[in-house]
């Protein structure tokens, strides 16, 4: 695949991907928007960071949909949601994001908001070890491939700001989101097993 090229100037740059057309427009502040024209599928679907103001009350969901997959998982409700007040603390201590992350709207070919991508460095020090953080995409709007999309956008953006790996972590209990992630390539590399007893 081909990089795109990046510059201070507004511009416009189009590749192909095994499954479409990627278009990426850059600004001189490096805000990315990028959408993707699927051969296959032809709704497109785009990333747009997400505004500022919408961020607290996104913070809010992000981290009480991640304290509900602890429990699901084996927690407590006290501990989940300590361990997701902490999580959001980290990444966003004083209400935004730090360095290297950004939280897209994953926006359909309408205009509408669908969903919502949490992208960024991991943290292991490498800068060219990524991590997709959080991916949502509204209930109402699953089954048709805009999480299959939003996930090769951000990939793309992922590799265009250096990234040479990109991780994930999904819960046992998710396996529509498990099925997703290994037709897009993802391979397992650790596995926590747990069983109850009694």
């Amino acid at each position: 695949m081909e990089s795109p090229i990046i510059s201070s100037q507004a511009h416009s740059c189009t590749w192909t991907s095994g499954e479409g057309e990627v278009n990426r427009l850059a600004t001189s502040t490096d805000a990315v928007l990028v959408s993707v024209v699927w051969k296959a599928w032809p709704v497109p679907v785009t990333l747009r960071p997400m505004d500022a103001r919408r961020l607290p009350a996104w913070l809010e969901r992000s981290r009480a949909e991640y304290a509900k997959d602890l429990v699901a998982s084996g927690q407590t409700s006290e501990d989940a949601d300590r361990h997701a007040d902490e999580s959001m603390a980290r990444f966003f201590p004083s209400g935004a994001p730090t360095p290297g992350h950004v939280v897209f709207d994953v926006v359909d070919d309408a205009g509408v908001v669908v969903g919502y991508l949490w992208i960024g460095p991991d943290t292991s020090g490498d800068a060219g070890a990524w991590w997709v953080w959080d991916i949502v995409i509204d209930a109402d709007r699953r089954g048709r491939g805009l999480g299959r999309r939003a996930m090769v956008l951000g990939e793309e953006y992922a590799r265009a700001q250096g990234a040479h790996t990109l991780g994930l972590s999904v819960f046992g209990f998710n396996t529509g989101a498990r099925g997703l992630y290994e037709s897009l390539g993802y391979e397992t590399t650790s596995v926590k097993m747990r069983k109850k007893l009694g």
